[in-house]
């Protein structure tokens, strides 16, 4: 219970605009909440890439210096967290190739489940790697020699990959949109002028004055080029759509749109269903900022209970949810959220969070509503209780990382220090959101997985890798010791 799971990226592209790379520039900005670890953009003027990464925040790689070096009216820009590989410069994206097909620039948010298995394959076909990232897979696959052209060579390589992807890719002529054919990540369209936008999320578009036309849907590919937009569907239609429903819950912006709903809408139902479902005595409802924000005010309107900010966020800090260091994460549950103790002193308190993971933040607060006078703190959670690995792009890595997978309810309750604690259901869940059940997945709930992987075939193949990682670091610290002794 060390570790919480990690986030996944944002993905921006623009098409047919001047001012490409500036435009990405903000897309990013807007979609910082997706990843703060590394940011990329590369952008295409006269048929050659120009590129730019870096490790942190937006703003902190980017300058107006910079951007004026990523000339161009066609850029593709990425934010990142790790969920499949380390956290190093290598791996932070677009990622580029210049290979028989011409430059090739990639942008990924998910994680591929059949990634082990195709860089073996690649490997030992001759491919050399230069990042641990499954991204770099789809670039060697689509660099790979073809007989009927880029296009179906395209739809060859998405019908090798397999688990989570919406991509943003872009070669010397096109920009290019790709969903995966149960559409666990969001992915959408926009115009601006005679240009067009992909983004991972609509507040992205907002921010730039960007038209929303639709979103990609799952399995498609969408095409930009100097004739417009083109469509091709690499898939039957998927009967099993399987949209992450934690997206709702927490990634997705407040401010954007998915599936036409409000996510912010779909929060403060999800604070309503919670009233129904968990209907206490107390007199005010406190949200855990930011996340818990829509829901907090859900229950309050439903149940009636005052809705009190009681916890104020100093916004300069990361949200501790995607920093990938345990020494910062812990400082952040200290100095993230100061409590107005007069709100709450004497008070039967409801405090609302979008999830436990590991359960610390949790207690922290629960403890600093006590500390401050609080007669009663209750617990309530607006999504079900954590029990299985996600696969798809957080990374969960086992279910030992899970608090609610390894503990009885009374024993996180007793843990947390509350007087009670309850989850939403994952009934109430679906409710909130308007849409269909089976148009999600909840696999980290009900362990239903939409693709199926094997855990073990993946761990055989990672464990070969490592030995032989290890193997060639003891080589090179034998070598080196030998220099030192000559």
């Amino acid at each position: 219970m060390q570790k919480y799971p990690k986030h996944y990226c944002g993905v921006f592209g623009v098409f047919g605009h001047p001012k490409a790379a500036e435009l990405t520039y903000y897309g990013l900005y807007a979609l910082q909440h997706r990843g703060q670890e590394s940011a990329g953009i590369v952008s295409c003027h006269d048929q050659q890439f120009h590129a730019w990464r870096g490790m942190g925040l937006v703003s902190q790689v980017f300058t107006a210096n910079i951007l004026r070096q990523l000339p161009g009216d066609m850029a593709i820009g990425h934010t990142r967290y790790s969920t499949t590989g380390s956290s190093h410069i290598r791996n932070a994206q677009p990622l580029t190739v210049d290979c028989a097909r011409g430059q090739i620039a990639i942008a990924h948010n998910g994680n591929l489940t059949n990634a082990s298995e195709l860089r073996e394959e690649l490997e030992a076909r001759g491919s050399i790697f230069q990042t641990t990232v499954d991204s770099e897979i789809i670039l060697h696959l689509m660099a790979q020699p073809s007989l009927n052209g880029h296009e179906n060579n395209l739809i060859q390589t998405i019908n090798r990959i397999e688990g989570a992807y919406s991509l943003a890719i872009m070669t010397e002529q096109e920009l290019i949109g790709v969903r995966d054919p149960h559409g666990f990540r969001p992915l959408c369209i926009g115009k601006l002028d005679d240009g067009w936008v992909l983004a991972s999320e609509t507040c992205a578009l907002d921010l730039i004055n960007a038209k929303f036309v639709r979103e990609v849907e799952p399995g498609e590919i969408v095409i930009f080029n100097r004739n417009g937009m083109r469509s091709m569907q690499a898939f039957p239609l998927h009967e099993r759509r399987a949209f992450c429903i934690f997206e709702y819950v927490y990634f997705a912006r407040p401010d954007s749109t998915i599936a036409n709903r409000s996510v912010y809408k779909v929060r403060v139902n999800m604070g309503r269903e919670l009233a129904r479902e968990y209907p206490l005595k107390a007199d005010i409802v406190v949200p855990v900022p930011d996340s818990g924000n829509c829901a907090a005010l859900g229950y309050s309107l439903e149940s009636g209970i005052p809705y009190e900010m009681a916890f104020i966020r100093n916004h300069y800090v990361g949200r501790s949810f995607l920093q990938p260091s345990q020494l910062i994460r812990d400082f952040n549950v200290r100095v993230k959220l100061n409590l107005i103790p007069e709100l709450v002193r004497d008070k039967r308190v409801i405090i609302v969070d979008d999830s436990i993971v590991r359960g610390t933040t949790c207690k922290s607060r629960v403890n600093n509503l006590k500390e401050a006078g609080a007669r009663e703190v209750h617990v309530l959670v607006s999504c079900p209780p954590h029990m299985h690995p996600c696969v798809y792009g957080i990374d969960f890595p086992d279910r030992s990382k899970l608090m609610a997978a390894n503990y009885s309810h009374d024993d996180i309750c007793k843990y947390l220090n509350a007087d009670s604690l309850g989850y939403l259901s994952k009934e109430g869940l679906v409710k909130a959101t308007g849409l269909p059940a089976d148009s999600f997945c909840m696999a980290c709930y009900d362990g239903c997985y939409p693709v199926e992987y094997d855990p073990m075939v993946d761990k055989h193949i990672m464990e070969r890798r490592r030995q032989r990682s290890d193997a060639i670091g003891d080589a090179l610290a034998k070598e080196e010791m030998q220099i030192k002794l000559l």
